[in-house]
């Protein structure tokens, strides 16, 4: 292997080194390409230019002879029109033929083959050529001025009238002043003729005989078709520049030369005027004439250079010439491919050979190699079966597949340990785990039953094992025996005991070895001690976490329970509310329909939502019975009608004094008698009054609360001190101001002493209360109590006062912050939140905290449901009977109306009857009765469809 590898490396070099050198050397040669090519173009141009120049040249000697420059006027000159449009024909670069004459006069024909020029001199249709003819008097003065279009056969088509302030002299021009200023033939520098926005440029020369001066406008336009096709479509850039930078042609025919400036006339372009920059950057290196450069443009490497155009036509004209690194390589980039793939096949045949001799023994090694790796990135879950011709390597995978098995084996023991919450079906699986780790037949597990003393079988795996086993002792050296007297004898079988760190028996593991089983007994029994130890500490925890979970929920079922003991008002309600809040969480989550569809909880998590069922009224345990239960206005402790009433009979037996001492004095019996019934008939109507008042079942109107103050006016004599056999608490309500017997007192009192002040315990319930750190948002009453007997009896809708009722929602504060203060774990950590939110409603005017329906969970919503029902169909409170089912619903659909409690929520527990489950387990026949759907759907304004 050795050999052929050394030999495979060298050929693999020899390649590479031939292959790069072959890269260079063509490197090098398509670079002496690229300078002959553009010298060839060069060459080629020049020939070009100096053919259109000669021919131009030829067309202005022939002119100059014609008897048109001997002719004196229009008339005459239009005669040689035949002669002036052949020349045009029979060379198509030339625009324009002409000829100024000294005196002035000015005889110009011109093509109208291009579209712009048609156009820039809106020539009829049909239209071939332009005749623009001057006549001067010899004063100087224009005589005559003709503008005539004709078509191809020299007939006139349309005359045009030029305007009386037109003035073009030809002596002013530079092709005429140039022409006399030197002998021969006169080439003007190119420039845009303004008629067809052609390149080009004018020659002309002077007939001294006839004081005549011809020329032509020959186009060099034809110089790009010509580039063109010297360089067909390709990435090439090729241009032809004079000295300013201007373009006279370009091989990209596509891009016009022309350019319009910011005073709409048309300009030649120049190179950095192009799109593609690359032949301006050429221009911009310092040594790039005709010298081979290499440069960046276009965001790629260029090669280029450039060449001056030498003959007598050409001004200063350099030919640049530019090629892109990637289309200059790509054949050397195609040859190098060629020659990598030949190689790499070469290469490959010689691996091929030395692969056949080798593979019988290096792939099964390898492959042994690769699982092992895998074994190395803890990937046990594998079975490993590699075949070799050598017995060794057969011997390896076999040993090394069952250390991955029992390496994942043990994987499988801890993560069931550690996550199976069922103590069953955790001790099923590591026995079936054991079993595989240890080649054995069968198994089985034991726990021990303390209170039966006998061992229970717990999980079996293919053994027949008797169901239980008498324990004598809990002393393992002393049970052991005695258990494997129990066991059938003819198998062999091996016990080890699951024993906590306490070293308390919990069970046994028991295995059924494989016949014939050579296993050392003692590095066996120090294995199963290991796997038996954490077993046992599972199983150990198992049962503390499930005996801290039973207390756990034994103590708040306490709780719950002790809550609906303080008061008969609320009897049951934290029993049955749980249970429907479970019902209706069921049917929740069976649903498919509707945006409740995709709602769903875990165990954990509904085993959370349980909890805060429970503990949904746990704060209730703060509230003061008496208000809790507050069932007539005046009632505190007790009923204080009962004070009133015995000043009403104070007031009788005054009346009756008052009859008994005016029958001493000697007045007159029957007026005595007559005052003495109407006041006690007038008290007898005013305590009735108070006595309904104070019931609370209606509420009171104005005049009710009128006539309450006037009552309340009625006074009384007091003998007694009312600051005698007082608490400590009841004397520092008292007023400062000294008691002075007897006393006169109303009838009903609004006294100092009935208002108790926050003082310290001014709850932290506001938002602004920067001690409110769980977001409480109420209105909080300015003082604690008021216990004013005139102030009750004008509470004006039940019984309870403003003061009142916030000790009635304190409960909910007093619920989160009970719930907020104890460790509850991660999955439990909502609870306090489930259980405090019930009372929130979805339109944001709940309590404790004011929420809005996006703050509030499904849970949350699904127990406010579950709570409100409960209580509206309890029959087991004293002060209500219970309502009907469709009674209750209705009350919640109007609920729903008012966005306090959720439609969608609403909606399922109607129509899963959900109601109807909890009714049937907990309510009276009587309750149950017909519900109207649709009426429902209408009063709480939910939509109908389905």
């Amino acid at each position: 292997m050795l050999v052929s590898g050394s030999i495979i490396l060298s050929m693999m070099l020899l390649a590479a080194t031939l292959t790069i050198f072959s890269y260079w050397y063509g490197r090098d040669a398509l670079h002496q390409q690229i300078e002959l090519n553009a010298k060839q173009a060069t060459l080629s141009l020049e020939m070009q230019i100096e053919h259109v120049t000669a021919t131009a040249e030829q067309s202005v000697m022939l002119l100059q002879f014609d008897a048109i420059t001997s002719l004196n006027n229009m008339d005459q000159r239009t005669a040689r029109l035949p002669f002036l449009a052949s020349l045009i024909k029979m060379n198509q670069i030339l625009s324009a033929v002409y000829v100024g004459y000294d005196d002035g006069d000015f005889f110009l024909f011109r093509s109208l083959k291009s579209p712009i020029a048609r156009a820039r001199f809106n020539a009829p249709e049909g239209a071939q050529f332009l005749l623009q003819a001057i006549d001067r008097q010899a004063s100087g003065v224009i005589e005559n001025t003709r503008w005539t279009f004709f078509d191809a056969e020299l007939n006139p088509l349309q005359h045009l009238e030029q305007p009386n302030d037109y003035r073009y002299d030809p002596r002013e021009r530079p092709w005429f002043q140039q022409a006399h200023s030197q002998r021969g033939t006169i080439l003007t520098e190119p420039y845009l003729f303004y008629s067809t926005d052609e390149i080009g440029s004018s020659f002309a020369i002077y007939n001294a005989d006839n004081r005549a001066t011809v020329g032509v406008d020959a186009s060099i336009n034809d110089l790009s078709q010509y580039m063109h096709q010297l360089t067909p479509a390709t990435p090439i850039q090729m241009a032809i520049v004079d000295h300013d930078g201007h373009l006279m042609g370009y091989n990209q025919t596509d891009v016009p030369l022309t350019t319009t400036a910011d005073d709409e006339h048309s300009e030649i372009k120049t190179l950095a005027q192009l799109d593609n920059n690359a032949l301006a950057q050429l221009q911009a290196q310092p040594n790039h004439t005709q010298t081979i450069a290499k440069y960046s443009a276009e965001g790629e490497q260029w090669y280029g250079l450039s060449y001056p155009l030498e003959g007598s036509s050409m001004q200063e004209w350099q030919l640049l010439y530019a090629v892109p690194q990637s289309f200059l390589l790509h054949d050397i980039n195609q040859n190098l491919r060629n020659q990598l793939l030949l190689a790499s096949g070469v290469i490959l045949i010689l691996m091929f050979f030395g692969w056949l001799v080798g593979r019988s023994i290096a792939h099964p090694l390898h492959l042994l190699s690769k699982e092992v790796s895998k074994l190395s990135s803890f990937d046990f879950n594998r079975k490993i079966d590699v075949t070799s011709p050598v017995k060794e390597v057969n011997v390896l995978s076999s040993l090394t597949d069952h250390m991955a098995l029992t390496i994942h084996n043990f994987q499988s023991i801890s993560h069931t340990l550690a996550h199976d919450p069922d103590l069953e079906h955790m001790l099923e699986q590591v026995s079936n785990h054991l079993i595989a780790i240890t080649s054995s037949k069968a198994g089985a597990v034991y726990l021990f039953n303390e209170s039966k003393s006998q061992m229970q079988r717990a999980t079996q795996a293919h053994i027949q094992c008797p169901e239980t086993l008498i324990c004598h002792s809990t002393h393992w050296p002393e049970l052991r025996p005695a258990l494997m007297a129990q066991l059938d004898h003819t198998q062999q079988l091996f016990l080890t005991p699951l024993i906590d760190r306490d070293n308390t028996t919990l069970g046994m593991l028991l295995l059924q070895l494989p016949e014939g089983s050579q296993v050392n007994i003692e590095s066996f029994q120090r294995f199963m001690d290991e796997v038996s130890g954490a077993a046992a500490t599972a199983i150990s925890t198992r049962r503390q976490l499930e005996a801290q979970q039973e207390l756990l929920d034994a103590i708040i079922r306490l709780l719950a329970d002790a809550i609906d003991a303080k008061s008969p008002y609320t009897s049951a309600h934290c029993e049955r509310v749980p249970e429907l809040a479970i019902m209706l969480a069921d049917a929740t989550e069976q649903t498919n329909q509707g945006p409740l569809a995709p709602f769903t909880m875990t165990e954990q998590q509904r085993r959370e939502f349980q909890l805060a069922a429970w503990l949904h009224d746990c704060g209730k345990i703060t509230s003061p019975v008496h208000v809790v239960d507050k069932a007539t206005k005046l009632e505190t402790i007790y009923n204080r009608i009962h004070e009133v009433r015995t000043r009403f009979e104070v007031l009788w037996r005054d009346a009756e004094i008052e009859y008994l001492k005016g029958q001493i004095a000697g007045q007159d019996e029957s007026q005595l008698a007559a005052h003495k019934h109407q006041r006690q008939q007038q008290l007898l109507a005013d305590f009735a009054f108070i006595a309904h008042s104070n019931i609370g079942g209606e509420a009171m109107s104005e005049q009710d609360i009128e006539r309450l103050q006037q009552i309340a006016q009625t006074t009384w004599t007091r003998h007694f001190s009312n600051r005698l056999g007082l608490s400590q608490d009841e004397q520092q309500l008292l007023p400062d101001t000294p008691e002075t017997l007897p006393a006169q007192e109303t009838l009903l009192t609004n006294r100092a002493e009935h208002i108790e002040p926050w003082g310290d315990r001014r709850p932290a319930v506001e938002a602004d209360n920067p001690d409110n750190i769980w977001g409480f948002n109420m209105q909080l009453p300015e003082q604690a109590f008021n216990k004013g007997e005139l102030y009750n009896l004008s509470v004006q809708r039940g019984t309870l006062t403003e003061e009142e009722r916030f000790v009635i929602k304190d409960h909910m504060v007093q619920t989160i912050k009970m719930l907020t203060s104890l460790p509850f774990p991660d999955e439990y950590k909502n609870v306090a939140n489930i259980a405090g939110n019930h009372h929130e409603q979805l339109n944001g005017n709940g309590y404790p905290r004011q929420l809005k329906r996006e703050e509030l969970s499904v849970q949350d919503r699904m127990l406010a449901i579950a709570d409100v029902f409960e209580a509206l169909t309890a029959s087991d409170r004293p002060y209500k009977a219970g309502h009907s089912i469709s009674k209750a619903l209705t009350i919640l659909a109007s609920m729903v109306k008012k966005e306090h409690l959720d439609g969608d929520l609403f909606k399922l527990f109607v129509e899963s009857q959900t109601y109807l489950t909890y009714a049937n387990a907990y309510l009276k026949p009587e309750q149950i009765d017909a519900v109207d759907k649709e009426q429902l759907w209408q009063l709480a304004g939910l939509n109908t469809e389905a």
